[in-house]
């Protein structure tokens, strides 16, 4: 068996995704995966280094690894009138150059915020510790993501909303890009594209099993929320639209790859399409 290395992160929905596969309720065509579960920063930074085979990654930071990694299909989450919160407490004012923690530099929502507000000053930390930062005090504000968006301290209000901006840089009709998965580009190309196909099963069969997988990842501890929260979670960022892009969704790429652009993120534009594992391959090398 070819031995496949595959990171993602430890939240509800990168969990979901992958335990399918895990589980063992897909056929695998040979490939063993070995799965690691980091936080998405440190994803990303791993990213940049090429240590894993196939990563899980914020979408934002994508062109800055595009010559390295190729853009998967599949187990992607978008946000479709909701995404990441900035939060304050009840009593505070922002002012223009506020102190605010995220998640990491090359996350998505850090992206947008950064242009939406370039005179704050940010402090990155794990986003498991935002909520408490900003209750003590450490910090004015911080943009909760992940799981952390459900339910967070009664002394904390939303100050914005991430899809908010994104909808003011990037016009009405558009789902917000947030993570999906890259792999190594030195992968030969025929493995690369069975092991996409691998991850779609199992993205579709976790869809189509959904009530039993959940079960299980709750009785297994293997999630960090309870049943009613992971299902309505999971309805935001791991559903039927997270088992392969869309027409639409390629085009929120691509805006946001203009929007970066634009910023002076990267250097030149990219459209998405051209960065995907590409499906011809396989017809012309089967005639």
């Amino acid at each position: 068996m070819h031995a496949i290395q595959l990171a993602h992160s430890p939240d509800a929905d990168d969990i979901f995704m992958y335990y399918a596969i895990k589980f063992g309720w897909i056929d695998t065509k040979g490939y063993s995966f070995e799965n690691v579960a980091l936080d998405i920063e440190t994803l990303n930074m791993e990213a940049f280094k090429g240590s894993y085979d196939v990563s899980a990654i914020s979408f934002g930071m994508y062109p800055l690894i595009k010559d390295e990694y190729a853009l998967l299909r599949t187990a992607v989450s978008f946000g479709e009138g909701y995404g990441p919160k900035l939060i304050r407490p009840k009593n505070k004012i922002l002012k223009r150059n506020f102190k605010v923690a995220l998640s990491g530099k090359y996350t998505t929502n850090a992206m947008l915020f950064r242009i939406y507000y370039p005179d704050a000053r940010p402090v990155y930390m794990d986003f498991l510790e935002i909520e408490e930062a900003v209750v003590s005090g450490k910090v004015d504000a911080g943009v909760l993501i992940h799981e952390s968006i459900l339910d967070f301290d009664k002394s904390l209000v939303v100050e914005k909303e991430v899809w908010d901006i994104w909808e003011e840089l990037a016009g009405k009709g558009l789902p917000l890009p947030l993570g999906g998965m890259a792999l190594r580009r030195s992968l030969p190309l025929n493995r690369a594209i069975e092991i996409e196909e691998v991850l779609i099963a199992g993205v579709k069969v976790a869809n189509e099993r959904k009530k039993e997988l959940c079960g299980k990842l709750v009785s297994e501890n293997l999630v960090r929320i309870s049943d009613n929260m992971l299902d309505r979670y999971l309805d935001m960022y791991a559903s039927d639209e997270s088992i392969e892009l869309s027409e639409l969704q390629l085009e929120a790429l691509d805006k946001l790859y203009q929007i970066g652009f634009e910023h002076g993120l990267w250097e030149s534009p990219l459209k998405t399409e051209d960065y995907l594992i590409p499906k011809t391959y396989k017809v012309l090398r089967n005639n």
